[in-house]
């Protein structure tokens, strides 16, 4: 079984682990940990940065694969960043890692690129830059691995107008109710989805992932993937 979480409890349940004594620049390093793990990175990789602390895990990533003697670069849609974004930016320029603003056709020349602009609390419509370099990465030919969530994706519902379209999409601490929704009905946004932990303690019990056999063991229907149970949902599926 495995926790579905929506946005406002992933805040909480980060708030509370800050307060616990883990830092905010710890579980950010954790998380580029979680999105390096989860690919081997050949050639040249672009890390496409967002503004808040989504941005900031891509900063984080972008300083352990060049310490890897990996060939990165990261483009920005923004001139400001969280305080966490701006300590791993200043962290990155250090290392020698080439930090540039994204422009039109910037990412023909990579292999893989890092959707790192928007987390999971965004909604609505996306606009400006990011909405360029969304556009950028779903025309690019480049294996494409999204950070928390597929930038432009709602993380409540999995609805989106326009979103990254990812080979892998690493979410960081839960799975999300959007994220799960989405990948569930085989949108096509998301081609795997996994997880990270990164040590993030639980706000509260919500939603929850359950394999066949759990399914099946709690008798719930056995034609559905989706069942409401006393305002949680369960969801059926392997991920």
């Amino acid at each position: 079984m495995e926790h579905v979480i929506s946005v406002e409890n992933m805040r909480l349940s980060d708030r509370m682990t800050i307060e616990s004594g883990t830092s905010s620049l710890i579980l950010m390093r954790r998380a580029a940990e979680g999105i390096r793990a989860s690919y081997s990175y050949p050639g040249k990789t672009a890390v496409i940065a967002g503004s808040g602390n989504n941005g900031g895990d891509g900063f984080a990533l972008a300083e352990i694969l060049a310490a890897e003697g990996k060939d990165v670069d990261v483009y920005t849609v923004s001139d400001h960043f969280s305080e966490d974004s701006e300590y791993y930016k200043d962290r990155v320029i250090q290392a020698g890692v080439a930090v540039r603003p994204y422009s039109e056709g910037c990412l023909d020349p990579y292999d893989t690129i890092v959707d790192c602009l928007l987390g999971t609390g965004f909604k609505g419509e996306v606009r400006g830059r990011c909405r360029d370099a969304i556009t950028g990465i779903n025309n690019s030919s480049s294996f494409v691995i999204s950070a928390d969530i597929n930038s432009g994706m709602n993380g409540d519902t999995g609805e989106y107008s326009l979103t990254v379209r990812s080979d892998i999409t690493v979410t960081i601490g839960y799975l999300k109710a959007g994220l799960v929704t989405a990948y569930l009905k085989k949108d096509p946004a998301i081609g795997r989805l996994v997880k990270t932990d990164i040590g993030i303690g639980l706000a509260k019990e919500e939603n929850y992932l359950l394999s066949d056999e759990e399914w099946d063991a709690r008798k719930l229907p056995p034609g559905s993937d989706r069942c409401i149970i006393d305002g949680h949902i369960f969801f059926r599926g392997n991920i």
